[in-house]
């Protein structure tokens, strides 16, 4: 196992394996069950799962498809999306599933992430904060799939959501996804400066040498999707994950 977790993040919608840019414009890439095959193949440590629909939808989980995903998984999965209540990630975790990822939920009622670290422990509990500049600059945390604007800070809100029992943050550049840019590694040292928890930086990575910069800059894991499934200038579909020897080189 890496010392740095460098983690895919897989994105359903409708059941389907999609990917964005800047939360926007998700293209179909494929089943996630193939994808995940592949990335038992690969000896991958851990996936992110996220259904990015659901909240926006008013849907809970599909608790048929994690279900499937679960059974097909021989690392650890974190699942995501329309969780918004004790119930709901109980039925997750006893799928098999390792860890919750809230977002919404949590923006809307912080005492959840308290319940859950109480109910299931803090290791199973991720707080997922999704981060775009405004106007002026600022960074603000979003919500509902970043279509929600929120107030806050991401730093305050990092340091908030760890004193509530969250176990990881998962934090992503809205305006990163997709790109394969790089990390914003501003952001990332803002967060990574206040947190006493793992924290998972995503959003942007394009190449091995972007998870070094990463961590360097505060991240504890990387987490990365673009960069897993597209293949070349035309982004041409190929699931992969780099080996372990260059991983080693950068992490």
């Amino acid at each position: 196992m890496l010392k740095t977790r460098v983690i895919p993040t897989l994105l359903l919608r409708e059941g389907g394996l999609v990917k964005t840019t800047a939360f926007r414009a998700p293209k179909y890439v494929g089943d996630p069950i193939n994808a995940i095959k592949i990335f038992n193949d690969k000896e991958v440590d851990e996936l992110i799962l996220l259904d990015i629909t659901a909240t926006t939808a008013s849907k809970g989980p599909a608790f048929d498809t994690i279900a499937d995903i679960a059974g097909e998984c021989f690392m650890p999965v974190a699942y995501g999306g329309g969780i918004s209540t004790i119930e709901q990630m109980r039925r997750i975790l006893g799928i098999g599933i390792e860890k919750v990822v809230i977002n919404s939920a949590a923006i809307a009622s912080p005492d959840l992430i308290a319940a859950a670290a109480r109910e299931f422990g803090s290791q199973a509990v991720v707080v997922s904060i999704d981060v775009k500049k405004t106007l002026f600059g600022r960074y603000e945390v979003r919500s509902h799939s970043g279509t929600r604007g929120t107030g806050l800070d991401p730093a305050t809100w990092a340091r908030k959501v760890q004193d509530m029992g969250a176990g990881e943050i998962m934090l992503t550049s809205i305006e990163r996804d997709g790109t394969m840019a790089g990390y914003d590694l501003d952001l990332i040292r803002s967060v990574a400066a206040v947190a006493n928890v793992p924290l998972i930086a995503a959003g942007g990575a394009g190449k091995i040498a972007d998870f070094g910069a990463a961590v360097a800059s505060g991240a504890d894991s990387v987490a990365a999707g673009a960069m897993f499934v597209f293949h070349g200038p035309h982004r041409a579909v190929l699931i992969t994950y780099p080996s372990r020897g260059d991983l080693k080189a950068v992490i």
